[in-house]
């Protein structure tokens, strides 16, 4: 019988910042789609009591959308500087290794069995979450620029001179408002392959996948 040694994949505070970024995007996601299509018409003789629906929902996803930028940047911190995260650093090693390329390949077309790579994560996994960061940055920075371009004062005044240069370098208000809603069907996109793939691998394989970022263990073979 094989035997496992456990080994701590992801810090505490990693987990954390994983499922309060997945919440923020979830609640993001539906307000978002109500601001850009709001379906319900609060003036109609059905909704009563419900003529500001559209600034509560406005407001709720910008309460959101800067706790996600909270999280991001607390998170892109513990990746670059955290000792604890040394291990997702290392995992960009393997994007230079064709062999751990054609291994994991193999692994998710029922080929083979997964190799140990260095890291916390295979090079496909590396690519699909910097893809992933890549889009937010996107949703957080054209974001930016749809709020100051509503609030002009106060923080929006501050933001302004910071991401005006965004807003040019898209071409206008418009393209950053299609850039937004591009972005945000790229994360739609992924969180179901995301999910297919996590599930996969703790259904396939025993040495950790969607309880890793649970209990942040995983078991690795002796």
């Amino acid at each position: 019988m094989d035997s496992y040694h456990k080994t701590q994949e992801f810090s505490g505070l990693v987990r954390l910042f994983h499922w309060g970024r997945a919440l923020a995007i979830f609640a993001l996601m539906g307000t978002g789609f109500y601001i850009a299509y709001p379906f319900l018409a609060p003036h109609s003789s059905v909704y009563k009591h419900m003529g500001l629906l559209q600034a509560y929902i406005r407001s709720t996803h910008i309460m959101l959308g800067f706790l996600l930028i909270a999280i991001c940047l607390f998170r892109f911190y513990l990746f670059f500087f955290d000792r604890k995260s040394k291990g997702e650093r290392a995992a960009a090693k393997n994007l230079a290794s064709v062999g751990a390329w054609v291994s994991q390949l193999k692994v998710y077309f029922w080929l083979g069995k997964p190799q140990h790579e260095q890291g916390a994560y295979n090079p496909m996994q590396f690519v699909a979450y910097f893809t992933f960061c890549v889009l937010l940055v996107l949703v957080i920075l054209s974001g930016l620029v749809l709020y100051y371009n509503v609030y002009h004062l106060g923080l929006g005044g501050v933001l302004e001179p910071c991401f005006k240069w965004f807003e040019v370098l898209c071409g206008g208000l418009s393209n950053v408002r299609y850039l937004h809603h591009l972005a945000t069907w790229g994360i739609c996109l992924f969180i179901p392959v995301h999910v297919y793939m996590v599930v996969f691998h703790s259904i396939k394989f025993p040495d950790g996948g969607a309880d890793v970022m649970v209990s942040g263990i995983r078991y690795v073979k002796d």
